[in-house]
């Protein structure tokens, strides 16, 4: 689903404007950046959450030479899917 896809189904669902959906979209993603830097993660109930991680550095190999290199420390982003979204997608487990 593209940007303009998502912006449409969420002006008909809240039976408001294109552009309004579009301001909606624009705002929800400042904020979990804002979000993000400031504490580290952001939650969307019921969709997931927006965690930043570090990882330690550690050992690698170039697959061309073979020759065995250092990859450094660096902080990344992860995204976990909540429970509810995992189960309302792929069906409960009994």
């Amino acid at each position: 689903m593209t940007k303009t896809e998502l912006q449409l189904r969420l002006a008909e669902a809240t039976q408001t404007s294109k552009k309004t959906a579009g301001v909606f979209l624009e705002t929800l993603s400042n904020l979990a950046y804002k979000e993000i830097k400031k504490n580290g993660e952001f939650v969307v109930p019921g969709f997931g959450k927006l965690v930043k991680q570090k990882r330690k550095a550690r050992a690698g190999f170039n697959p061309k030479t073979q020759q065995k290199i250092r990859i450094p420390a660096k902080t990344t982003l992860k995204f976990r899917v909540a429970k509810v979204a995992k189960d309302t997608v792929l069906g409960v487990k009994k």
